[in-house]
């Protein structure tokens, strides 16, 4: 193999590789469209993680709470008594 053989095969090599990486950032119209759509994704995780952290408070204070606690654990047995 020559060496000008060598230097396409490389640049080719280069730029298969750069076509690669780059085809995800030019498919989907431009990204408008996908910067809509993380941004509403994006959204709908934040509200999730909100609700998700409301939940682990009222836990924790069921769990923390002894007079609390021992009212919902005497409300069980009653229940499981009937």
């Amino acid at each position: 193999m020559s060496f000008w053989s060598a230097m396409v095969a490389i640049a080719a090599i280069i730029a298969f590789a750069n076509i690669r990486m780059n085809r995800d950032k030019h498919r989907g119209g431009g990204g408008y469209e996908r910067a809509d759509a993380d941004a509403a994704y994006t959204a709908s995780l934040e509200r999730e993680v909100s609700d998700l952290r409301k939940r682990l408070e009222v836990l924790e204070r069921i769990a923390t709470d002894e007079g609390e606690t021992r009212r919902l654990s005497r409300e069980i047995e009653s229940l499981r008594e009937k």
